[in-house]
C-alpha cells in the first residue's frame, strides 16, 4: 500500500473511531442529580405528584411531564402514587396557588392530609421543537425535586435535558426523535437516578 493509500485509510478510520467514541459518550452521559445520602429512601411507600411549574409556551407541557413523571415512577416500583387529582384539592385548601410558592410547612401539610412519605414537584423548562439547519427536532429540560414530609427538606434534585438534531439526524438523514419519545426519555432517565 502506497504512504498515500495508508495515510487516506488511517485517516478515515480515525475519523470514524471519534464519531463512535463521541457518540458512546454523549449517549452513557447520565442527568446531573442530587441525592441525600443521609436519607433511607426505603422508608418512603408512597408520593405525590404535584402539578409542574411550566416555563414554556406549551400550555400543557407541565400536565404531560407530570403524568410521565406518574406513570415512570409506577413502572419502575420505586414507590405507591397517590391519583392526580387529590393533591389539586389540597393545595387549594392550603391556599397554594404556585408551586414556586411552596414551603416546609405546606410540605409537611400536604404530606399528613395525603398519608405519603415525600412530595415530588418540579418545572418544565423546554418543551417543543428547534430548527437546526433544516431539521427540526424536539427539545425538552426539566427538573424534579423530592422533598421527605417530616422537615420538608429537599432530598432529591434532578435536571435532566435532551434534544436537538443528533450528528447522525444532520449527517445522515436518520430518523429524528419525536417530541413525545424525547419527552419519556428525559423523564426515564430522572427518574433513573433515584434508583442509584
Amino acid at each position: 500500500m502506497s504512504a498515500r493509500k495508508h495515510f487516506i485509510v488511517s485517516y478515515t478510520a480515525r475519523k470514524i473511531i471519534i464519531i463512535i467514541l463521541i457518540s458512546l459518550i454523549g449517549c452513557s452521559a447520565g442527568p446531573p442529580f442530587y441525592i441525600n445520602q443521609d436519607i433511607d429512601f426505603s422508608y418512603i411507600k408512597k408520593v405525590t405528584v404535584l402539578p409542574m411549574e411550566n416555563l414554556t409556551p406549551d400550555k400543557f407541557a407541565g400536565e404531560k411531564i407530570r403524568q410521565l413523571v406518574i406513570n415512570e415512577i409506577l413502572v419502575s416500583g420505586i414507590c405507591d402514587i397517590v391519583a392526580p387529582g387529590e393533591p389539586l384539592d389540597v393545595l387549594n385548601s392550603l391556599g397554594i396557588k404556585s408551586i414556586d410558592s411552596l414551603k416546609a410547612e405546606h410540605i409537611k401539610a400536604i404530606g399528613k392530609a395525603l398519608g405519603v412519605q415525600a412530595v415530588i414537584f418540579g418545572s418544565v423548562e423546554k418543551f417543543g421543537e428547534v430548527r437546526m439547519g433544516n431539521i427540526s427536532a424536539p427539545e425538552v429540560t426539566i427538573t424534579l425535586m423530592m422533598a421527605e414530609t417530616d422537615g420538608g427538606s429537599i432530598i432529591w434534585s434532578v435536571t435532566s435535558t435532551r434534544g436537538g438534531a443528533s450528528f447522525w439526524d444532520r449527517h445522515f438523514g436518520t430518523r429524528v426523535e419525536t417530541l413525545s419519545e424525547t419527552s419519556l426519555e428525559v423523564v426515564r432517565k430522572a427518574i433513573s437516578t433515584l434508583m442509584y
